[in-house]
């Protein structure tokens, strides 16, 4: 008699309008290349909690910012934590499911990542910059993202929720992702101005061990997570985001044995996690 395959509810908006990405194909896709191994449902985020007790596992894919849905989410996170539901990504990341907060963290620390404070006080940590990016901690997909002059940027730090980062002028964005602690692949934008027109990227040595240092101190033991860095003038990479929810995965950008291998893996991991 066969076994029978995992259940899970694979949550996605397949109507976000994404700019540039092709959200609802490429779940639509990666949900059928999971039908391999599982039986698959798929779910809007506002209906997650109502259906999540059917299901071995919740996954959480492109679901658009949260932001759109921010009490359904809450709700779902808080539910799924009571009831014991497995979600995947685990929902212990200390990245951009958690807010902004990171980038302020890691800077802090001594990390290479994008200069970052949210105090008028410590503007003067700032390198100075022909203009500064002043963005919500709890924005996403640029949402409320503006920049503003030097002579603009105090008016601007009136919400103790807001972020001020120099404009820097890099090469171009580069993206890592990675299957658990794994690296899978890189995609980068060599048009700074046109971040979703992504090529595939020879990473070297050194630019992986810069984006598994971020994986790393995230401690997912399992899931997806997008390292999005910047080139900067010097050559050296800093980190603009670490996207442990919902990363958007530009697997239509990526050749084919690296998709093979990428969907592979994530079967792995879901089955991993699973007998955990």
């Amino acid at each position: 008699m066969n076994a029978v395959p995992p259940r899970l509810l694979f949550v996605t908006d397949l109507t976000y309008p994404a700019r540039g990405r092709p959200y609802g194909d490429e779940d639509i896709a990666l949900s059928a290349r999971l039908r391999e191994e599982f039986t698959v449902a798929l779910c809007h985020p506002v209906d997650a909690v109502r259906l999540m007790d059917g299901f071995d596992a919740v996954v959480v894919r492109n679901s658009g910012p949260i932001l759109h849905y921010q009490e359904q989410y809450d709700t779902f996170r808080a539910e799924a934590l009571r009831r014991g539901t497995r979600v995947y990504n685990p929902l212990t990341g200390h990245a951009d499911m958690a807010g902004k907060q990171y980038l302020l963290d890691l800077y802090a620390a001594g990390y290479p990542v994008i200069p970052t404070v949210d105090d008028p006080a410590d503007l003067d940590r700032l390198p100075v910059a022909d203009a500064y990016v002043v963005k919500p901690k709890a924005g996403s997909d640029s949402l409320g993202l503006r920049f503003v002059s030097d002579r603009e940027l105090l008016p601007a730090m009136t919400d103790a929720d807001t972020l001020v980062q120099p404009r820097i002028a890099f090469r171009h964005e580069i993206s890592f992702y990675f299957v658990d602690d794994a690296f899978q692949y890189a995609l980068y934008a060599p048009d700074p101005e046109r971040r979703w027109e992504l090529e595939p990227y020879e990473a070297s040595a050194a630019d992986v061990a810069f984006a598994r240092r971020f994986v790393e101190w995230n401690a997912l033991d399992h899931g997806i997570q997008r390292v999005d860095a910047c080139r900067a003038p010097d050559g050296s990479l800093l980190l603009v985001e670490l996207e442990d929810l919902n990363p958007y995965l530009s697997l239509d950008r990526v050749a084919a044995p690296a998709r093979e291998a990428f969907i592979a893996a994530m079967k792995t991991s879901l089955l991993g996690f699973l007998a955990e």
